[in-house]
């Protein structure tokens, strides 16, 4: 089968997008050349998410091509698909799409779940969240959906105690009630976790960036959490839902293609 995927080659500002729109380069609900393909641009940031919209493109119906874009945080996917500048992303689970919906006001919608995350806490010198010092490092997302994540393995474990009112997976720091090891709990930016795990005592992680260190939640996690709510979903606005190019898509982000590669990758696909 041809490879129907262009590539933009390197991550691009919001701006260059908008001028890329508005010159020749057709997009999803126009046509290029004679007419016959209509271009779907879709933004990813590491493996295996681009290796997913690689593999979809090879499995994309006739009469369309995947241009992937990439990029290289996990807001500025969002506001390409909310300002329609690309058609979909595939970067994020829902609630990390619902958590930037209420900020901006923004109206995306999760298409469909392509593939589930297992999350861990890893260590260069532990080998158990038991063994977190008195006063100790442990490093964790800034937003909402992961940090939630993170602090209840944490509680899981017995290293910290959370209100009880609180729902699961959505807590935040201030919902501590009992920290007895007096463990200073730090924030950072998805991009920064690596980096993070050099210093501190403990890093919670997702697998994308783990694999980045030669980590895997099976081999080197000291507590692992996987739950089908933060499957690594496509993305599009919700205006667009059901939309013929988006059917397209669809089909082939739940392809036999994806799927193989999903799984010579080690990832459990989530459809």
């Amino acid at each position: 089968m041809t490879l129907r995927l262009r590539t933009i080659g390197a991550a691009l500002a919001v701006g260059s997008l908008a001028l890329l729109a508005a010159g020749c380069a057709p997009t999803a609900g126009g046509a290029s050349g004679g007419g016959d393909v209509v271009t779907i641009k879709v933004a990813a940031t590491v493996t295996p998410m681009t290796d997913v919209v690689e593999a979809a493109a090879e499995a994309i119906e006739d009469g369309y091509e995947i241009e992937l874009v990439p990029v290289s945080d996990y807001v500025q996917p969002n506001v390409l698909v909310e300002n329609g500048e690309i058609d979909a992303n595939f970067v994020q689970f829902v609630p990390f799409m619902e958590e930037f919906n209420t900020k901006n006001d923004a109206s995306l919608a999760g298409v469909t779940p392509i593939y589930s995350t297992v999350v861990a806490f890893y260590s260069k010198t532990l080998s158990s969240l038991d063994e977190l010092p008195q006063g100790g490092s442990v490093v964790i997302p800034n937003d909402g959906a992961n940090a939630g994540r993170a602090l209840q393995l944490l509680a899981d474990g017995g290293i910290i105690t959370l209100d009880e009112g609180v729902d699961r997976f959505t807590a935040k720091v201030t919902d501590i009630i009992e920290n007895p090891r007096e463990l200073a709990i730090t924030q950072v930016d998805l991009l920064q976790l690596n980096t993070a795990y050099e210093e501190a005592d403990a890093v919670f992680n997702l697998p994308s960036f783990a694999r980045q260190l030669g980590l895997t939640p099976v081999d080197n996690g000291l507590a692992v959490e996987q739950d089908e709510q933060f499957a690594v979903t496509l993305v599009t606005r919700e205006d667009k839902l059901g939309t013929p190019e988006i059917t397209a898509l669809e089909k082939a982000f739940t392809s036999d293609e994806v799927r193989e590669t999903l799984e010579s990758l080690d990832v459990p696909p989530a459809f």
